[in-house]
């Protein structure tokens, strides 16, 4: 299924996938949820830095979070990705070009 986003909403999706840190961690969860410790020693990166990376990716749109209780009632922070397609073409950056907020805060178009 293809969607189209706005300029902003793609301009922040790719800034946010620029890192590849960050797109380790969409590929680690592309096979399914996991949480912020096994996702963290799967990776091979701290944990803090890990939560620095997927709070830019939830912010953007591009993993959600869910905490649940383990058997021995410990809060643990489940992160997965949501789905999204994103089609680059001359035609597809142009209209989303038409719709990105400029730095004085106005639309181009």
């Amino acid at each position: 299924m293809e969607t189209s986003h706005s300029g902003d909403e793609l301009a922040r999706m790719l800034a946010t996938l620029a890192n590849p840190h960050r797109m380790r961690v969409i590929a680690a969860l592309a096979s399914g949820r996991n949480y912020v410790s096994a996702l963290a020693r799967e990776l091979g990166i701290s944990r803090p830095l890990l939560q620095l990376h997927l709070a830019r990716l939830e912010a953007a749109g591009l993993v959600t979070a869910t905490f649940e209780l383990s058997a021995d009632g410990k809060a643990m922070k489940f992160y997965d990705t949501v789905p999204f397609t994103v089609t680059l073409t001359p035609q597809s950056i142009a209209l989303a070009a038409r719709t990105l907020t400029l730095e004085d805060g106005e639309k181009t178009s």
